[in-house]
């Protein structure tokens, strides 16, 4: 962009000298001035300036520096439109367009390796998302490829997280290098949403307790959840192996929440009577809007407006039953 601009305001400055130009040589009107200084400059034609030697003069240098103007302004202008400055630019308005389209999305800022793994989890349930990172080549390298939306951007940036749709997304989760960095985009976000359910990763214990104070919902250590989850390996292999099905690739089990909205068709039955069961979902837990569970909820557990159901079954089943409740 900084070629056209470059190009439009030499264009400009030579139009509005040769008028002056004219202006002071001729003596004629303004808008007279401004006429003959266009025709004079495209070469498209023109008409007698004045008789007098300098005049004249003035007059051929102008067509020749029009000559020359143009052949640069060409050759500037073509290679810039070739560009991969200028394609990336076109790219990113497209991409932008896209994103503005996006309502209830994640954003996810950190396209490391923790960041790609989750960008691949939402991309296999066909969730919604956008991806922040500041190097273009990464994005382009991995985001490009998959058709998956993004923008180039430091995450902290309060401009940047609003250009991802900060605003109308349902969660963000951030996985950037460093604990200090995390910490500045769950503040950022907290600020710009406040009911955005935030999902953060930290390095160690006191960062994971300043993430919770920033704002996060949940914070996650890889390290304390990674050694967790070997213990448990050591202890109940079989019961992992289990619970892992709902994290297979290519499988057609779900493990997911269902918010129950004030317009929901279970709002006011008791759980035996609902046919989740037969749709292939089972409840293994209830958690009331006032913080209290039901873990296992038992058949006579009567539903109400903004209970969570923690549900496990047929993927497309869980998927039926998520359409059906507008506040999840």
């Amino acid at each position: 962009m900084k070629v056209l601009v470059q190009t439009v305001g030499l264009l400009l400055g030579l139009t509005l000298a040769g008028t002056i130009c004219f202006r002071f040589l001729t003596g004629q009107s303004w808008l007279d001035c401004l006429h003959l200084s266009v025709i004079t400059l495209s070469t498209v034609g023109s008409r007698d300036a004045g008789d007098d030697p300098a005049t004249r003069a003035f007059v051929i240098v102008y067509i020749l520096l029009g000559l020359i103007f143009y052949s640069y302004a060409a050759t500037r202008l073509g290679s810039f439109l070739l560009s991969d400055e200028f394609q990336r630019a076109i790219e990113r308005r497209r991409m932008q367009k896209r994103i503005d389209g996006l309502s209830g999305h994640s954003i996810v800022c950190g396209q490391g390796r923790m960041g790609m793994t989750i960008c691949r989890y939402l991309h296999e349930r066909h969730e919604p998302f956008v991806v922040i990172d500041n190097d273009e080549d990464r994005l382009r390298s991995r985001c490009a490829t998959h058709d998956w939306p993004f923008v180039v951007g430091d995450a902290t940036n309060d401009d940047i997280l609003r250009l991802a749709g900060i605003d109308r997304a349902n969660a963000l989760t951030t996985v950037l290098p460093t604990d200090a960095d995390n910490v500045y985009v769950v503040l950022s976000a907290r600020l710009l949403n406040n009911s955005i359910q935030i999902i953060a990763r930290a390095n160690d214990e006191r960062a994971a307790e300043k993430l919770e104070r920033a704002g996060a919902n949940r914070v996650v250590c890889p390290i304390n959840t990674g050694g967790q989850k070997m213990a448990r390996f050591l202890l109940n292999p079989s019961i992992e192996d289990f619970l892992e099905i709902a994290d297979a690739h290519g499988n057609n089990l779900e493990l997911d929440d269902i918010q129950l909205g004030t317009d929901s068709p279970y709002i006011g039955k008791v759980l035996a009577d609902t046919d989740l069961r037969r749709r292939g979902v089972m409840v293994i837990g209830i958690r009331r809007a006032n913080g209290d569970r039901l873990m296992p909820p038992p058949g006579d557990a009567l539903l109400h407006p903004d209970d969570c159901l923690f549900v496990f079954g047929n993927a497309d089943a869980v998927n039926g039953v998520l359409g059906e409740s507008p506040m999840r």
